[in-house]
């Protein structure tokens, strides 16, 4: 079964890079890198310090980690890339909640497949996380926009 995350991984791989794109491409490194940076490193910190959950197994798994990249990378390019800068607060707030429940949805659906297994983790933890994440990558596309605006 957990060869169709795989799958579905792919895709989202495609979507990314086959939309419209409405931010740079220094952006798009940029945002992708830290989003991918940033989601090894709560993965490190949840799944071998506090043994939260785990990919495939216990211990480091190389198709997890490929599974990250698949992953944190085009989800990051896919949400910041339709994220409303210039929406009301409340269209920021219903993007992201809806991001949310989609991420939650897939995180519920994902977990069934034994791509990744619950240890102590509980998705209710994820839906109170997902928006602060989605803050965070928010906060860092708005610092990079002020650099590049500084460089020139």
């Amino acid at each position: 079964m957990w060869k169709l995350v795989f799958i579905f991984f792919f895709i989202l791989v495609m979507i990314a890079y086959l939309v419209p794109k409405r931010l740079s491409r220094i952006e798009l490194y940029t945002t992708s890198l830290f989003a991918l940076l940033f989601g090894i490193n709560v993965d490190l910190i949840f799944v071998f310090k506090y043994h939260l959950y785990g990919y495939f197994g216990e211990g480091f798994q190389w198709l997890g980690f490929v599974g990250e990249f698949l992953y944190f990378i085009p989800v990051s390019i896919l949400f910041l890339n339709y994220y409303p800068f210039k929406g009301t607060n409340q269209q920021k707030l219903l993007y992201i909640l809806a991001w949310t429940a989609g991420s939650s949805i897939t995180e519920f659906i994902v977990e069934r497949t034994h791509f990744f297994n619950y240890t102590g983790w509980k998705l209710w933890y994820s839906i109170f996380l997902y928006p602060i994440v989605f803050l965070i990558l928010v906060a860092h596309l708005r610092m990079v926009r002020r650099i590049i605006k500084l460089d020139r």
